[in-house]
């Protein structure tokens, strides 16, 4: 292990004296470079805050800042963090766990250039020969047409018509999208009534509002005729009509057919913009299928004619990337050489990265977050930059124990190049590969934001804090593990890369699924389990909602407070709402302030009439149990558990809430802390809490160890227990060795990833796993449980 340079070493030094971002309590650190430190903690503690919200972020608004103002204003506004001093700070690179953008243009290939590497490829090899890259490309279209250009003519400026076409790749029929949608009619309208019978059945359209009385009056059919007797003229200027000028009453009003209308003020919207209940709707009638033209491969005829040796782009991007990269390798033409070697290259680091099993067509925002981080690393692992600070956010997240090994030896080839690799994360097997190591506590919250150790990680092994004492954590085989009480049967499961998968899954137990990353696991819970209301899934998908959702909002947590200040003061509840009446009108209840300084970025400054606390002052003078609105939604969830459970704050519905919530380890997170500062892990929790107060007899968790510390796993097996034994069916999709060994039946999906997984390659009990150890996974745990 290298040698972390001495402290005097001031230029070998990242030097951070007085951070107080968050939580952090005027911390003073040292950080060696060109060395591998990994911040540890439990969940909370503030090392996001440490390496992302002081480093990381003074290094980003110090490079924005090289730029010209007029570059700054289409660059993200970054704050000055909150710290004394920061020196010996390099370039860092952030690679983190931000799901990738959900564009649906966008895919693995076009987001890690590897898809413009192969259609240059195609464009220089491919026969017929049909044009340059953009030929290959399913985002441009063919057009033509003609224009006038400005151009300079024996010293005079002239303009000329000249003709113009663009040859691109795109599937005209789908636009590049490779699927077509249409909208089911049985959602749209009930045949056998009359429009004034109330046919329509879409929201909104009541009987008495212009959406039905443009219909019902337009004269182009009978109101009072059921729809189904529609003759095949009425049907389709029902349905299809173009726009038209028709007379409603004494009111001129633009007639057009049902679909145009729909698809122009429904289905042109963001779907996530929309209310519930249109959203709903619009999930129900309209039907995506795979374009008939390009067979969902979103590109045209002439690019898919276009071959080489028998293989087109489109075949091309749908081959596992690590078949892919084999038959990239037997291409044998020196006028391309260079292209191969960058294009094999690219396509191998995602071998390497454990991610072999994708394909370039995969769209980017199907990604896990731990699939997206490493799709990001790709671009780094061939550079040649140096002196480099790589800052990394719980890299193994979503890694089979197999997988964590090649992810080490990753980082560490990064160090060795002469780079500063940051790693915040939990895992023992990361942790262990450390150069130096700064510990983060001693809790959560307004409990933690101190440097509890610094050193090395045999430093860390011996040392008194809650990580030293937990890194050689070894949860134990269960001696007894339960009986199901029936089966949820999967039959003949072909869902992505599963073949033809037939299994049992036990009820009223606790089941994990485990695999490699890759081998079918989420394809065979999540694409084969009942959409029914009896199974409530929980993932670590973004959480919806305004950077003014909270906790408190999101949980309904808000209204029993609300009610319950309202009650003590003789007031209106309106009043205890930041969004509502009690809202500060200087900064309409945000707490902050955003000034827009044109073509720079804008500030957000804290609110000087409020303070940041959101409200009115005089509503500040309305106190519950001593305490004021604001300085309740301050309070982390377990202090307000207490707060709400004794005197004159005692409040039953607000207690309810908190217990779940500090039930699912999120004690620490404050009331009123943004949505959108939450972590994958914590989003998860946080929806689990919600959901645990549904009515549900099946729960699926996927991957619920994600950010938890050491410490916190044993928590979280209690709370799978606890929803076990009130009769529910837990099944975990789940990598970490300790949820393993606390099942009560295991089922392994593999042997490896992508088309080497897809088949059950064991089911039993942990103990009959351990003893096998016929699989990657019991090979794992039997060394985990020292068998």
């Amino acid at each position: 292990m290298s040698t972390v340079p001495h402290a005097a070493d001031s230029h070998d030094l990242i030097r951070v004296i007085g951070a107080r971002e968050n939580n952090l309590k005027n911390v003073s650190v040292d950080i060696p470079k060109r060395r591998l430190t990994v911040f540890t903690g439990v969940s909370g503690s503030g090392k996001s805050s440490l390496v992302f919200g002081t480093i990381a972020a003074e290094s980003q608004r110090m490079i924005n800042e090289t730029y010209s103002a007029f570059l700054q204003g289409f660059m993200p506004s970054v704050g000055r963090p909150d710290v004394d001093v920061l020196s010996g700070i390099t370039t860092a690179i952030i690679v983190d766990q931000e799901r990738m953008g959900s564009n649906s243009r966008s895919t693995v290939g076009t987001a890690t250039d590897a898809t413009p590497m192969l259609r240059i490829l195609f464009s220089r090899l491919g026969q017929p020969y049909i044009g340059s890259p953009q030929a290959f490309a399913f985002n441009v279209p063919s057009v033509s047409g003609a224009g006038a250009v400005t151009i300079q003519k024996e010293g005079r400026t002239v303009k000329e018509r000249r003709e113009f076409s663009v040859t691109g790749g795109m599937c005209p029929r789908c636009e590049g999208m490779g699927k077509v949608n249409d909208l089911d009619l049985t959602q749209l309208f009930d045949d056998s009534k009359s429009l004034n019978e109330g046919a329509l059945t879409i929201p909104g359209y009541t009987a008495d509002g212009w959406g039905v009385k443009i219909f019902t009056g337009s004269g182009f059919f009978s109101p009072d005729k059921p729809i189904r007797e529609f003759t095949e003229r009425e049907m389709t200027a029902f349905l299809y009509k173009e726009p038209v000028k028709v007379k409603i009453g004494d009111i001129n009003m633009t007639y057009e057919g049902l679909i145009p209308k729909l698809r122009k003020s429904m289905l042109s919207k963001d779907r996530e913009a929309m209310q519930p209940h249109i959203r709903a709707f619009v999930d129900r009638a309209v039907t995506f299928t795979t374009c008939p033209d390009c067979g969902g491969t979103r590109l045209n005829e002439g690019a898919r004619s276009s071959k080489i040796a028998g293989i087109n782009i489109a075949d091309a991007c749908a081959m596992q990337i690590s078949d892919l990269a084999e038959w990239v390798r037997g291409i044998d033409d020196p006028s391309v050489a260079p292209l191969l070697d960058t294009l094999g290259g690219a396509l191998d680091s995602f071998v390497e990265i454990g991610l072999g099993y994708l394909t370039l067509d995969r769209p980017a925002g199907t990604l896990s977050g731990g699939e997206a981080q490493r799709t990001k690393m790709i671009r780094h692992l061939g550079s040649s930059l140096t002196d480099v600070t790589y800052i990394f956010d719980e890299p193994t997240i979503g890694l089979h124990p197999h997988d964590i090994a090649r992810m080490n030896t990753l980082l560490l080839r990064l160090r060795d190049k002469g780079n500063t690799v940051i790693v915040v994360e939990h895992k023992p097997e990361t942790i262990a590969i450390a150069d130096h190591v700064v510990d983060m506590g001693p809790r959560a919250g307004s409990a933690g934001g101190e440097i509890q150790f610094t050193g090395t990680v045999e430093g860390l092994r011996a040392s008194d804090t809650l990580t030293g004492h937990h890194l050689d954590d070894r949860a134990a085989l269960k001696e007894s593990v339960r009986t199901a009480s029936g089966a949820l049967e999967i039959r003949g499961a072909n869902t992505h890369n599963l073949r033809d998968v037939s299994v049992d899954i036990p009820l009223g137990i606790l089941t994990v699924i485990t695999g490699v990353a890759g081998s079918g696991k989420s394809s065979l819970i999540h694409g084969s389990l009942p959409k029914d209301a009896g199974v409530v899934t929980v993932d670590q998908g973004a959480i919806r909602g305004s950077r003014r959702s909270n906790p408190a909002t999101y949980t309904g947590l808000l209204e029993p407070i609300r009610k319950a200040f309202a009650k003590a003061n003789g007031v209106k509840p309106a009043l205890f709402s930041a969004n509502s009446e009690g809202a500060c009108p200087t900064c309409n209840g945000a707490g902050v302030i955003y000034t827009d300084l044109g073509m720079m970025a804008s500030v957000a400054s804290t609110c000087e009439v409020c303070g940041g606390k959101r409200f009115l002052a005089e509503v500040l003078d309305y106190t519950l149990g001593g305490k004021n609105i604001a300085e309740v939604l301050a309070m982390p969830i377990a202090e307000a558990a207490a707060f709400f459970a004794e005197g004159e704050a005692r409040t039953p519905a607000a207690i309810k809430i908190l217990d779940r919530l500090v039930d699912v380890g999120i004690g620490y997170i404050s009331l009123g802390q943004p949505l959108t500062t939450l972590s994958g892990g914590e989003r998860q929790r946080l929806k689990l809490a919600v959901q645990m107060a549904e009515e549900g007899d099946i729960y699926v968790l996927d991957e619920p160890t994600t950010g938890l510390h050491l410490a916190d796993v044993q928590s979280l097996l209690g709370l799978l227990d606890r929803l076990v034994e009130s009769g529910k069916s837990v099944i975990v999709i789940e990598h970490h060795q300790a949820v393993m060994a606390h099942a009560d039946w295991i089922i392994d999906v593999g042997p490896g990833a992508g088309h080497d997984g897809g088949t059950i390659v064991f089911e039993g009990t942990p103990a009959d796993l351990v003893a096998a150890k016929s699989t990657l996974t019991g090979q794992h745990l039997a060394a985990y449980v020292g068998a």
